[in-house]
């Protein structure tokens, strides 16, 4: 129960898709966190978002494109103020994009984007959280959600060991290889962080029929989200610079 009652939870991404998911379930669970913050690009196309903040007094929206250092910025500001001398238990980096590319289609515009979105935008945006993270370990002991954690939304398409099982992933150069680098921040971050009492992870939740995932993605969401949520609320010391699924196994880098 260490996500649904810890005292704060920022989702990144979380207009749709898994991080929509991952809102819904934390907001209309119980227990639920004191504070939960879904942020996206968009704040305004977010119904589903906004109709939440209306029903649910401890759900927030706040801006935040991880492409923007003036957004992110701003973003932790409000994030401030939401938490307070509390700071910020989770971040949940969720935001991240996929484009469609086979070896013959890439090329450096594709490539680059996408390591600006989910390599590059996930260190900027943890960075700039750290404050708020080391506030909110500061206040208690121990490793996991209940004091201050990092969760990095992955792939085991960014799997370097399970790459010849994986061959679909042949069509998502981008994606993979950013998703692979992803990892290499994550570990970095779990050991820059480790005498911090903060935990990091690379955390794959499945292939799940998202509008991302796609109509083929053999997981729903219904399904997988409690799973996601029961995995991370599990986490301890041992798990911090690993990578694993939803179902807290580990998966090969």
């Amino acid at each position: 129960m260490a996500l649904r009652s810890c005292g704060s939870v920022l989702i990144t991404g979380s207009n749709r898709g898994i991080g929509l998911a991952l809102v819904r379930e934390l907001v209309t669970g119980t227990p639920s966190p004191k504070v939960v913050i879904g942020t996206c690009r968009k704040p305004q196309e977010g119904k589903e978002l906004q109709d939440l903040a209306k029903k649910y007094s401890n759900f927030r929206v706040v801006q935040l494109d991880v492409n923007d250092e003036d957004s992110i910025q701003k973003a932790v500001k409000e994030v401030e103020g939401l938490t307070g001398n509390e700071g910020l238990n989770c971040l949940i980096n969720n935001a991240g994009t996929n484009t469609m590319a086979s070896l013959n289609d890439v090329n450096v515009e594709v490539m680059m984007s996408a390591y600006r979105t989910n390599s590059v935008g996930v260190l900027m945006v943890t960075k700039a959280f750290l404050p708020l993270l080391k506030k909110a370990a500061n206040l208690v002991s121990g490793m996991g959600v209940h004091r201050a954690a990092i969760i990095n939304v992955s792939s085991d398409s960014g799997s370097i060991q399970l790459a010849e099982e994986k061959l679909i992933y042949l069509k998502v150069y981008p994606y993979r290889i950013s998703k692979t680098a992803l990892n290499m921040i994550s570990k970095c971050l779990a050991l820059d962080l480790k005498s911090e009492g903060i935990l990091c992870i690379a955390f794959h939740p499945g292939w799940i029929q998202t509008d991302m995932g796609g109509p083929l993605a053999p997981l729903t969401l219904e399904e997988t989200i409690p799973d996601v949520v029961t995995a991370i609320s599990n986490l301890e010391e041992r798990h911090s610079g690993t990578f694993i699924d939803w179902k807290g196994n580990t998966v090969p880098w």
